[in-house]
């Protein structure tokens, strides 16, 4: 199978070991309380953006055979770093209530749902001639690094935990953090059919 992979599909596993990795480090700070293991966490989310970008790159202009792999395997991996890692980074932080772990499942089960509509649309939605997708439907799955990249800056400045910024309701059963529906409104763009994103 590693025979099989293409150098942009080497970027893609880059990209999903960022992801992984940054989700161990989630972990590993909330049994410790070390910040280093959680800035390292940020710091790998933006790296597997790269290595996201890249890898359409190569695929685009320095490939010379298609990777049958390539678009499922792209998928998978940015399910993983701008999925599953930024929903961690938010209960690592704070995001405990049962309200926001709702909020928090929901990015991921959208972003997957995003994710299987274009690879099962990509065909149809391509320039006949160029064979590029020219839009995607829904914000693209990356645009999560935006919420990671806020929790940096919430991180730094101590708004976390028992500080998350715009503090914490009681809502019925479960607890409320409203910077959870952040993570929802962000998983209702990604699904949304009428907003249609120009496909760089």
């Amino acid at each position: 199978m590693l025979r099989s992979y293409t150098a942009a599909d080497a970027l893609t596993i880059g990209n999903a070991s960022c992801g992984t990795i940054a989700i161990f480090l989630c972990l590993d700070y909330l049994a410790s309380a070390n910040p280093r293991l959680l800035w390292y966490a940020f710091i790998l989310l933006p790296a597997a953006l790269v290595c996201d970008v890249l890898d359409g790159i190569v695929a685009r202009t320095l490939e010379t055979r298609q990777s049958v792999l390539g678009g499922d395997l792209d998928s998978l991996a940015d399910v993983i770093s701008f999925g599953v890692a930024p929903a961690v980074v938010g209960y690592t932080l704070g995001l405990r209530g049962g309200w926001d772990v709702l909020c928090l499942t929901y990015l991921v089960v959208c972003g997957v749902s995003r994710l299987a509509r274009f690879n099962v649309t990509a065909a149809a939605l391509a320039d006949s001639t160029t064979g590029k997708v020219k839009y995607f439907e829904g914000t693209p799955i990356p645009t999560t690094i935006a919420i990671v990249g806020m929790w940096a800056v919430a991180f730094a400045l101590g708004h976390t935990g028992e500080r998350v910024w715009f503090g914490v309701v009681h809502v019925g059963p479960w607890m409320l953090h409203p910077l959870a529906l952040l993570y929802a409104a962000s998983g209702s763009a990604m699904i949304s059919a009428t907003l249609r994103v120009p496909k760089p």
